[in-house]
């Protein structure tokens, strides 16, 4: 995908600026959800079939997703790539900002809070064990921070 500009605010928003990119991706990365239908039917929004296809591929050819191969009958399963995973912090700053200045579900509002509570360190944490279960990595060497311990899903 060629950027309209050279611009990396551009380059960025292209792929992650439509209604849907970001909130499939807060689905995998907060509910661990990785498969379509589990996408599909867990979005609070009402995501469409039509258009949560549409937005897996383009994540996909962007390289923010990797599509397992699943053999016929088999579901494929979504991972993040390190760039998926470095999409956290940007959802992080976005959902600072809804808390700041947007009503919403206080049960929903609360996952943004853990997260805020936890701070930057949390923050990281959370990014590694997302290289743990999406890419393999070995878990981190890195001693716990005092943030919430919540094992990966956030809901």
């Amino acid at each position: 995908m060629e950027p309209r500009s050279g611009c990396p605010i551009n380059a960025a928003v292209e792929v992650l600026g439509d209604r849907w990119s970001l909130l499939v991706l807060r689905d995998v990365i907060f509910s661990d959800r990785r498969y379509f239908r589990a996408l599909l039917t867990g979005s609070a929004e009402g995501i469409a079939s039509n258009i949560l296809a549409d937005r897996l591929v383009r994540l996909v050819e962007a390289g923010i997703l990797t599509r397992g191969t699943a053999a016929r009958g088999q579901r494929a399963r979504y991972s993040l790539t390190e760039a998926g995973i470095q999409t956290l912090p940007i959802i992080y700053a976005l959902g600072n900002w809804g808390l700041d200045w947007r009503t919403g579900d206080d049960g929903l509002r609360r996952r943004q809070e853990i997260l805020r509570d936890g701070g930057l360190a949390f923050l990281d944490e959370l990014m590694d064990e997302l290289r743990v279960r999406h890419l393999g990595a070995p878990p981190s060497a890195r001693p716990p921070s005092a943030g919430p311990s919540e094992s990966g899903s956030i809901s």
